[in-house]
């Protein structure tokens, strides 16, 4: 896809993202928005997967860490076609397969259920171990959120997949700077993130998570990265696309009301208009 063919995939992404949290009157629009564009580059351009064989041997896996942004995965996988766009409005509801994190046993294309915060990096560091033990081909993808990476067990799954030379294994660290209790660096600071995961034997870029240049250019480095894991640190703003959102901690779990939805919907729908003007 060409960027502005991307860019526009991003802006659908983001109003199912807000469709569906308006309508389950609960959720987590803003990291769901700062992550959007990763989402989209992941499931349209970078990952080798088959809406029609979610479950094929050889796809490559992808683990949401931060579970609780599964408004924007379940989006991109509507988008992408794993199950109707329409779906979306049956966030959070009762009888709807859609629950307020991922379930791997009833949602098609989710490779891991997650939600506590920290766990889903262990497991996808377990699916590229046993993608080296058994001789496969498939990458491997998670994404943190980071205040997410102040849980130890993210460091203790990095160690594990430095020493291992997992270089079939990307972490993207969605990095809004921001948490439910506000921003990442007063509440408990990961900072310098990069270093960090340079310690523990990755190789390190940091990007605009928010430019799909610089996200390609990213995903091409971390393909031809050999020895070692890479850790994407992408920096976002919480709320992307939603002017009254952005950089707001207040929006990292909270619904929009009938007229906050209209206004958002009119933003994402003036955004897709101006693409289509390129």
């Amino acid at each position: 896809m060409t960027k502005t063919e991307l860019e526009k995939a991003a802006v659908e992404v983001r109003k199912g993202i807000v469709t569906a949290v308006h309508s389950a009157k609960s959720g987590h629009p803003g990291g769901s928005l700062s992550a959007a564009d990763i989402f989209t580059y992941l499931y349209f351009e970078e990952m080798n997967i088959n809406p029609d064989d979610p479950k094929k041997e050889d796809r490559d896996r992808f683990v949401l860490s931060k579970g609780h942004v599964a408004p924007g995965f379940y989006s991109v996988l509507a988008q992408r076609g794993f199950f109707p766009v329409e779906e979306l409005k049956g966030l959070r509801h009762v009888g709807s397969f859609l629950q307020g994190h991922p379930d791997m046993k009833h949602i098609p294309g989710v490779d891991m259920s997650s939600g506590s915060l920290g766990q889903g990096f262990s497991a996808a560091v377990g699916m590229a171990l046993a993608g080296k033990m058994d001789g496969k081909d498939y990458r491997v993808y998670a994404l943190a959120g980071d205040g997410e990476i102040q849980e130890g067990q993210i460091w203790e799954a990095s160690m594990f997949a430095g020493h291992r030379k997992l270089d079939n294994l990307v972490l993207i660290v969605d990095n809004n700077g921001l948490q439910i209790d506000g921003k990442i660096d007063d509440v408990c600071s990961p900072y310098p993130i990069d270093e960090k995961f340079k310690a523990f034997n990755f190789h390190v870029i940091t990007i605009d998570g928010n430019d799909f240049d610089e996200i390609a250019a990213a995903f091409a480095e971390a393909r031809a990265t050999k020895g070692q894991p890479t850790a994407i640190i992408a920096k976002t703003v919480k709320g992307k696309g939603v002017s009254y959102m952005e950089n707001q901690a207040g929006w990292h779990g909270k619904a929009p009301n009938d007229e906050e939805y209209a206004i958002a919907m009119e933003e994402l729908e003036k955004a897709g208009e101006a693409l289509c003007q390129k």
